[in-house]
């Protein structure tokens, strides 16, 4: 029996970005099934948002409580350690390969966590695919989020053709080869090898020939003789900061930086920004990290004092 809820009305080729947004706001009501509506596509939400109306939708068939998990491709990472509930997890969707649990936080200058395998095939190794993009991911090897999917196409969104971008902590490329879909040209960077040798084949795999890897740390990008970039990504959220004083340098001014970072108060880091570029900020929270810690987006635009 159909039952009537609040959605939005939205056109069909931005129907699952949308989705992916009111998901990661917490608006998604998961209770009911999306509804095809001619060009549209009906998406249930929680609460009377802006723009909400009311319709009928099919409720979602109740299914087992599984754990608590996040989706990277065909793995998923459990939050506990347990090897029965990892197998119900592993069961419950066709597309799943492994189940994981981390073992250590992320953690050293590679950014990397140790796995157990509580189910399935024992690979830290996937593809994910992304807006159509695909990514060869290692967990074990190089740091991965597939939170962070909107808020790639958020900054694609913002960008103007043709642009010059620097990734300054590009891991196995999500951000660079996105981003290489307006861009002119693309500087992927980081310190990782096994990161760097990932990102050269992903690259090959989405034919982003606009996208140049680089193996370097990111405090000696300014080294290597770059022109200005027009856009910098910044995403280390554990450490970025300290670099912003080479990113304002490595910009041109009007540029922007997409800062992020993981904070315990709202405007945490805008002194250390104020303390480098006059420009605009804005600040967005991403996501909830862990309890008293957000991840948190700076989209700065640069204005240099001698310009």
């Amino acid at each position: 029996m159909d039952e009537e809820q609040w959605c939005l009305a939205v056109p069909k080729r931005e129907a699952e970005q949308r989705r992916r947004r009111l998901l990661e706001e917490g608006l998604l009501d998961r209770r009911y099934k999306p509804r095809p509506e001619g060009d549209t596509v009906l998406l249930p939400v929680t609460e009377e948002v802006a723009g909400a109306v009311r319709c009928e939708f099919e409720a979602v068939p109740e299914r087992a409580e599984l754990p608590r998990h996040e989706l990277v491709g065909g793995i998923a990472i459990m939050q506990d350690d347990d090897p029965e509930a990892a197998r119900r997890l592993l069961a419950s969707r066709p597309s799943l390969e492994t189940v994981l649990f981390p073992e250590s936080p992320v953690e050293g200058e590679y950014r990397t966590r140790r796995f157990a395998v509580l189910a399935g095939a024992p690979t830290t190794r996937t593809r994910v695919t992304e807006y159509g993009l695909h990514f060869d991911v290692d967990l074990a090897l190089a740091y991965f989020s597939a939170r962070l999917s909107t808020e790639r196409q958020r900054v694609l969104e913002g960008m103007g053709e043709g642009e010059r971008v620097l990734d300054m902590f590009a891991g196995v490329g999500p951000f660079a080869i996105t981003l290489a879909r307006k861009a002119g040209l693309v500087i992927a960077a980081d310190l990782n090898p096994d990161a760097v040798h990932l990102l050269v084949h992903n690259i090959a795999l989405n034919h982003a020939e606009n996208v140049i890897p680089v193996l370097a740390d990111a405090g000696h990008l300014d080294r290597l003789g770059f022109e200005p970039f027009d856009r910098i990504i910044m995403n280390l959220p554990m450490a970025a900061p300290q670099f912003l004083a080479t990113a304002v340098g490595l910009c041109r001014d009007g540029g922007a930086i997409h800062l992020y970072a993981l904070q315990e108060k709202e405007g945490e880091y805008l002194p250390q920004i104020r303390a480098v570029t006059r420009g605009a900020v804005t600040e967005r929270l991403v996501r909830t990290y862990s309890p008293g810690k957000w991840h948190a987006v700076y989209d700065i635009v640069v204005e240099k004092e001698d310009c």
